[in-house]
């Protein structure tokens, strides 16, 4: 059966109990919407409030600080559906920006209340808050958690979610106890790892094994989550939930135990230099410095905003079979795949794997990209530098293929034919600014974009908030204002202001291509 409107869902009530307990509690006090709050938990009143898309729009900053600008959030009590519409645009490709999946809801989905699809959203921002931290530059202790014959490379090539596993079976092993847990639900749901896990991160505060001998499972868990209130972690999960073997509610419950009490000895001064080559790259990256890891970031975030299957954690790794290049050449150009020629069937060996990367380059030719001494191997064998070519092609392909599909009989696009339209916009506007390509310094001031955007909908932007832009932080703040006023009339990007200060040429073709997408498709609200 297809499904329409009017299929119905089912949602998980202890999950939109639990998260309405976390809207309730971070966002207690904010300025717009804390009059909204506390949200009554055993209601389905949660969907109701987040119609307006300002929860959501703080619960997104609350997860990750600064994504949005709140400055241009639609606030106020009595919202027409157009500004509604609006800060749901921010949220829908905010939420892309940070990493959630968010292919099939739409801004309508979220003012219209669809609860199974809010909560599905509400519960990825929760989770990418809460595992934003499981981070080695955050916790340098995590080092204790590797395997023997282990480098911390590989390490740090796991997913945040078999990190938290490793760190409960890290506590399990210290206490002497024989049982492992290698999901959040089956290895959890009778209490006693929890008890075990508990006891050693809470020896100090009178935690002990005592649920252990409660037979009845209900009770046990109780006895549990309050050994956990000890710890002042008595959050996510009820004894119901918790013996029910909830995944989502029991990954929350872990990942919030682990970035308040870790449990970790410090590292010594001998074991510190080891990790300290990694701090230093992120200190690089912060300025600018680590290009790989800058577009490994981006690159991961686009590539599971097409929807892949499986999702990319690890790049490199992720991309060595060659079958999320050749799903991501399938969205970008469709039809463009003969699944015939590609081996799928896992697991493949490295000869399958090099056929499956030999094609997706030939595919690349083919489609006019610059592909100068790259073959297949070179991506199975995760060289950085080529396997982010061809990928960064594939996303400025997506661009270009978006725009030849909206403009008069498919005319080829050239990034001459996107300055060309961004100045002539820009213009129309009645502003004055203007650009050379994608490199040019006046961008950094953020003006351009802000003009730009004017000029796609005029009244669009409150010059009473921009700046001349000289400052970095002025700069900083035009670009910040930008990129959120630009996700507000539906564009779909993936930049940061530090892009645009730094003028990061690429960045600055995608942002332009993404507000032409928009301008062309008629979806900016003129």
């Amino acid at each position: 059966m297809g499904a329409n409107q009017n299929t119905s869902h089912t949602i998980n009530e202890d999950e939109r109990t639990e998260f309405t307990h976390h809207i309730n509690s971070q966002l207690a006090g904010d300025k717009d919407v804390g009059d909204k709050l506390p949200i009554p938990t055993h209601t389905m009143q949660l969907f109701d409030e987040c119609r307006d898309g300002l929860i959501l729009s703080k619960l997104i900053n609350d997860a990750v600080p600064d994504t949005i600008d709140e400055r241009v959030l639609n606030t106020g009590k009595k919202m027409n559906q157009f500004k509604m519409i609006e800060n749901n645009n921010i949220v829908i490709n905010s939420a892309k920006a940070i990493g959630c999946s968010v292919v099939n809801i739409g801004p309508n989905d979220i003012m219209e209340g669809r609860e199974h699809l809010i909560l599905g959203l509400i519960w990825q921002i929760i989770k990418r808050g809460l595992l934003s931290k499981i981070d080695i530059k955050l916790h340098p202790e995590l080092y204790r958690l590797l395997e023997e014959d282990e480098t911390l490379d590989e390490f740090l090539r796991l997913p945040p979610d078999q990190i938290l596993l490793r760190w409960f079976n890290y506590h399990l092993k210290a206490a002497n106890w024989q049982r492992r847990v290698t999901n959040f639900s089956k290895d959890v749901s009778d209490g006693e790892n929890y008890t075990i896990l508990l006891a050693q991160l809470g020896a100090d505060r009178g935690i002990t094994r005592a649920p252990l001998q409660e037979k009845d499972l209900l009770k046990r868990a109780e006895m549990v989550l309050q050994n956990a209130d000890k710890l002042n972690c008595r959050k996510y999960l009820s004894p119901k939930s918790l013996v029910a073997g909830n995944p989502k509610l029991n990954l929350a419950f872990v990942a919030n135990l682990f970035n308040t009490h870790p449990g970790l000895d410090p590292l010594s001064e001998e074991e510190a230099p080891e990790i300290e080559p990694f701090d230093a790259e992120g200190e690089r990256e912060a300025r600018g410095g680590s290009w790989v890891k800058y577009w490994d970031k981006i690159f991961t975030l686009w590539l599971n905003s097409l929807d892949v299957d499986p999702g990319v954690y690890n790049l490199f790794e992720d991309l060595k079979d060659g079958l999320i290049i050749l799903q991501a050449f399938e969205k970008v150009i469709p039809t463009s795949v003969n699944w015939r020629l590609v081996s799928r069937k896992q697991p493949l060996s490295r000869f399958k794997q090099i056929e499956n990367c030999n094609y997706a380059v030939t595919l690349g030719t083919h489609h006019r990209f610059t592909l100068v001494n790259i073959q297949g191997a070179d991506i199975v064998d995760g060289n950085r530098t080529l396997t982010l070519g061809l990928v960064w092609q594939l996303m400025r392909e997506n661009i270009i293929q978006t725009l030849e599909s909206l403009s008069k009989g498919g005319k080829h696009i050239t990034d001459r034919d996107m300055i060309k339209w961004a100045n002539d916009t820009v213009a129309k506007g009645g502003k004055s600014s203007k650009i050379n390509g994608f490199k040019d310094a006046g961008l950094r001031s953020g003006i351009f974009f802000l003009d730009l955007l004017n000029g796609i909908r005029p009244g669009v932007v409150d010059y009473g908030m921009v700046t001349r832009g000289v400052s970095d932080d002025d700069a900083y703040n035009n670009a910040k204002l930008a990129i959120s006023i630009a996700r507000k009339i539906g564009a779909t990007i993936f930049l940061v202001p530090e892009d645009i200060v730094e003028v990061r040429s690429k960045m600055n073709l995608t942002f332009i291509g993404s507000l032409m997408v928009v301008d062309r498709s008629g979806t900016a609200g003129k």
